[in-house]
């Protein structure tokens, strides 16, 4: 069985993407089970197909979320504030900030472990000007 760990380390976010479409696209196309099938439909999924459809569902999402944190990251290294980010994701400024302030913190944490000369103070909260 496939999983999403084992997609993760064969595809790009863009390749799991467009192998999950054509499976998408192939099973709302196909015929039902109960359904008589017509010259040129296209063959049901396999349940292996299936399972693909299910684990390349969450490794896009997996990896969706990871490019959503960097992209936090980099707005605001670029001096975007959380009020600005939160609006961007559709969300308020409190809500962005609890969801990506303890990953940014545990990022510049590990730069600093790694021996990275930049040292980057915790991020004091969605209230404060951006860096």
């Amino acid at each position: 069985m496939t999983t999403p760990e084992e997609l993760d380390t064969r595809h790009t976010l863009l390749t799991a993407v467009a192998r999950f479409e054509e499976l998408r696209t192939r099973d709302s196309l196909a015929p039902r089970p109960d359904e008589t099938a017509s010259p040129g439909d296209p063959e049901p999924l396999t349940a292996s197909e299936a399972l693909d459809l299910l684990a390349l569902g969450e490794t896009i999402a997996r990896k969706a979320g990871y490019g959503r944190q960097l992209s936090v990251r980099t707005a605001r290294a670029a001096g975007a504030s959380w009020s600005e980010i939160g609006a961007a994701l559709g969300t308020s400024k409190q809500a962005a900030w609890e969801s990506h302030s303890r990953w940014l913190d545990e990022q510049a944490a590990a730069y600093r472990r790694d021996g990275d000369p930049r040292e980057s103070p915790a991020d004091p909260g969605p209230d404060a000007a951006p860096r």
